[in-house]
């Protein structure tokens, strides 16, 4: 009963259904990365990947540029849960899925970009196949996924795991059309502070950003969501504060929610031990 209800509350933010068939076939393919990769250990913590997801879609945000895209073309406004599910059907197509569902989804999401295309809030013009606000995305994800892992799954990674993370990643990020993306943690977080300059905190950002913040959810998922959605706040990198205009963390609330995540992610963890990751191997080395 209890896993049912968290299932239901993960519906709530990213929706799915029942149980993922489409990664176990076809027999032996180990698509783009393969079970030994670092993307497949990252990625297969569904609790730390959405709380990177959110902290991702902040950053993300606040670029007037990306976040353009968005507002003119996409139904976020209106259909969050829609927009968080289309994303982590994507990782997970493209983390664990054959070799063809993820040549095929990443065709799909660039032919996609090469018509969105318009005006930012400040009247300049943006294209979603742009390199430049191709790599933005990947890099506060790639970050943002690491350092969620980092924080809230117990399993230790040496400073070589997480740069074979990024040069995991790289390579998807460039099938993607974003170039010369960083292969290592400390190039990935320089790279991301060099966008800084080009970030607004306007109308626009402060409006997804709420959004984010108050989650739509039922009763019985709301302290669960609010808790997801709390730790993505905290996920951020210390300069984002003052550009969100808000009071860094401190270690206290940090260490609370450590605390908390940790407690939570041990049912969680054990709902979901049966998921995309799980049968994904076993197209690899068979059903055992």
């Amino acid at each position: 009963m209890f896993d049912d209800l968290i299932r239901r509350s993960i519906r709530e933010m990213v929706g799915g259904g029942g149980p993922p068939v489409a990664f176990l076939t076809p027999a032996g393919d180990r698509g783009l990365f393969g079970p030994e990769s670092i993307a497949w250990k990252v990625h297969a913590d569904f609790i730390s990947m959405m709380i990177g997801g959110i902290s991702s879609l902040i950053l993300q945000a606040l670029h007037p540029k990306a976040l353009a895209g968005v507002w003119d073309h996409s139904s976020f406004r209106e259909d969050l849960k829609g927009r968080l599910g289309r994303t982590a059907f994507f990782i997970a197509a493209t983390t664990y899925g054959s070799q063809e569902m993820a040549d095929k989804i990443i065709n799909r999401v660039n032919h996609i970009h090469q018509k969105v295309t318009g005006l930012d809030e400040f009247n300049q013009p943006y294209r979603a196949d742009d390199p430049n606000l191709l790599a933005w995305v990947h890099l506060t994800e790639t970050r943002s996924f690491m350092h969620s892992y980092e924080s809230y799954r117990s399993e230790f990674l040496n400073r070589h795991q997480q740069d074979q993370y990024f040069l995991e990643m790289k390579m998807l990020g460039e099938r993607l059309g974003a170039v010369d993306l960083p292969q290592s943690y400390a190039a990935t977080d320089l790279a991301i502070q060099n966008y800084i300059p080009q970030l607004h905190y306007g109308d626009r950002a402060k409006s997804i950003i709420g959004l984010l913040e108050n989650f739509p959810s039922s009763l019985i998922a709301r302290p669960f969501v609010k808790m997801i959605t709390n730790a993505g706040f905290l996920n951020l990198p210390n300069w984002a504060y003052p550009v969100l205009q808000r009071p860094q963390p401190s270690r206290l609330e940090r260490l609370a929610m450590s605390s908390a995540i940790q407690l939570m992610a041990i049912p969680v963890r054990e709902a979901l031990k049966d998921g995309v990751a799980a049968h994904s191997r076993r197209r690899v080395y068979g059903s055992s």
